[in-house]
């Protein structure tokens, strides 16, 4: 499956500022960079840095005044696609070593506190099973409200009020994996469908790999139903929402405007 992302964003800084941005298409086994185009204006310092578990990566701009970006893309999706129930969890003294973190509380993902509640309503499940149960869980129980949560709101906060957008569904299934002992990490993206048009945010988690003896994979988990594994463009993964945030600013800066369009074009 092809998709094709338009996308401009601007800012300015009233003094030269430090930026770190992550917004293009992650160069990865499981989608194929058919064509891709960024531009902006010329600036101080422009520098390219591997991103998280170096899934994409992250540009370094230091600029003063107005800037616009322009991305354009296309990708060719060809992720694996796997029914999660039948799967194993992969015991905690058997993980791979870079899953390990996964596995912390991070800023917006406090999951020693919903471990009552994971063992309480989930208990008697394991490894897939759990996880779609729990995705089941949230979306019956939470409504996707645009405006209803800031930059401050962490996972236990959108637990309480059982509403939110992508970036808080997303920090809850990772929140609620990692109380049941299963990495789960954070993934910035892009994808057709998700209304209003939008960078988008689902989950990700670590569970057998069948095709692999002893082995496990990372599988989307998007309980939005906005999304689907299919037609996923990953852009990064982190712990949660901080580590892939398409614009971080070292200093004085001011978001102007951003347009987002994600479409299937075969």
């Amino acid at each position: 499956m092809t998709i094709k992302i338009d996308l401009t964003f601007s800012y300015t800084a009233d003094e030269p500022a430090d930026v770190l941005l992550q917004f293009e298409a992650a160069d990865i086994p499981e989608q194929d960079i058919v064509s891709c185009e960024t531009t902006f204006a010329a600036n101080d310092h422009c520098a390219r840095v591997p991103a998280q578990d170096n899934i994409g990566e992250r540009i370094w701009i230091r600029s003063e005044g107005r800037f616009d970006i322009t991305y354009s893309a296309e990708v060719m999706v060809q992720r694996l696609l796997t029914d999660l129930a039948p799967l194993h969890r992969i015991e905690p003294h058997d993980l791979p070593g870079e899953t390990v973190k996964y596995l912390f509380d991070s800023r917006y993902c406090q999951s020693d506190r919903l471990q009552s509640f994971v063992n309480d309503e989930f208990g008697e499940l394991s490894g897939g099973e759990h996880i779609v149960a729990m995705h089941d869980w949230v979306a019956a129980h939470f409504s996707y409200v645009p405006g209803a949560s800031t930059a401050a709101t962490t996972a236990v906060d959108s637990f309480v009020e059982r509403r939110g957008i992508c970036r808080d569904y997303a920090h809850v299934m990772v929140a609620l994996a990692r109380a049941s002992a299963i990495p789960a990490r954070f993934v910035s993206c892009f994808a057709p469908g998700v209304t209003p048009p939008d960078f988008h945010a689902v989950a990700e988690v670590f569970l057998q790999d069948r095709t692999t003896p002893g082995g496990g994979a990372w599988y989307l988990v998007d309980a939005t139903g906005m999304a689907h594994a299919e037609d996923i463009v990953k852009i990064g993964v982190g712990r949660d929402a901080a580590d892939v945030s398409f614009m971080t600013s070292f200093g004085p800066t001011r978001f102007l405007e951003k347009s987002v369009e994600v479409k299937q074009v075969d």
